[in-house]
């Protein structure tokens, strides 16, 4: 699905354009997503400018006067930009309408969501979805001793704790994978017995990975645009272990290997990520 990078990604591309500007209509085709859209929500934005688009782990917010829209992109979901003649193709289910640009949700699977928060309801922080994320990787807070104090007492393996987002969030499948690999830690280690020094190496690793990520577009969809309808130039293509299983290392030339960790595919090398 699309991760922190695809996300932070998109929000670039249409945070300068729609930024100040009034919402004219919000064309809603398909209410039915991973949660129902708001019956009101049309009525709520019409009319109202965005004052600020920001992000919290992959949910895009766009901020009000009275309240902030919260757009999650789903499992292989795409927010872009289109021309005002331009027909909505099948799974185009929501266009927000301002006078110079139409951005179109682009949902296959209808996993996505269109949500609304309003002011009075308090911080946006304190919505259920977004209350219980972890910090930032991009935060000044986050770094080793973080991840080290957040693992302290946690069994579950370090891919593991990685995905569930408690501890530092958008570190997904394919970001938890060549991040581990950066940092030579093997993803079945039990988290709790990572050592302050092995936490330094991994929360620079993420950064890093992410970065990295940022810097091509994306990557975690084959099918990927971004806000302008064009491909991401896929993280993937420089990847040194993710989708490698078989070929050999690019550092030791051992055969990387590929596991399943709660539903979801993991690859390592044996020999550089021995612990």
């Amino acid at each position: 699905m699309p991760e922190l990078p695809e996300v932070e990604t998109t929000r670039r591309g249409i945070a300068p354009v729609i930024t100040g500007q009034i919402v004219r209509a919000l064309r809603v085709r398909q209410p039915r997503l991973r949660w129902p859209i708001p019956e009101n929500l049309p009525a709520l934005l019409a009319g109202r400018p965005v004052l600020a688009c920001a992000r919290r782990g992959k949910y895009l917010l766009l901020h009000f006067g009275h309240g902030t829209q919260i757009v999650h992109l789903g499992m292989s979901g795409s927010l872009r930009r289109v021309s005002p003649d331009e027909p909505p193709r099948l799974h185009d289910h929501v266009d927000w309408v301002f006078d110079h640009a139409i951005y179109r949700l682009h949902d296959p699977r209808r996993f996505g969501a269109v949500l609304w928060h309003p002011v009075e309801n308090g911080p946006i922080d304190s919505h259920p979805l977004l209350a219980k994320l972890g910090i930032e990787p991009f935060d000044e807070r986050f770094g080793g001793a973080w991840l080290h104090a957040h693992f302290h007492g946690r069994s579950a393996a370090i891919k593991q704790v990685l995905l569930a987002g408690h501890a530092v969030v958008g570190v997904g499948n394919i970001y938890a994978s060549e991040s581990l690999f950066r940092a030579r830690i093997n993803p079945k280690q039990p988290a709790r017995r990572l050592s302050r020094v092995r936490c330094d190496r991994l929360a620079a690793a993420i950064v890093d990975t992410l970065n990295d990520a940022l810097d091509s577009g994306g990557s975690t969809l084959r099918d990927y645009v971004d806000s302008r309808g064009e491909p991401g130039a896929y993280f993937t293509i420089h990847a040194a272990v993710y989708e490698r299983d078989g070929l050999p290392c690019k550092v030791c030339g051992t055969p990387i290997r590929r596991i399943v960790q709660g539903q979801r595919a993991t690859y390592y090398c044996p020999v550089c990520q021995r612990s």
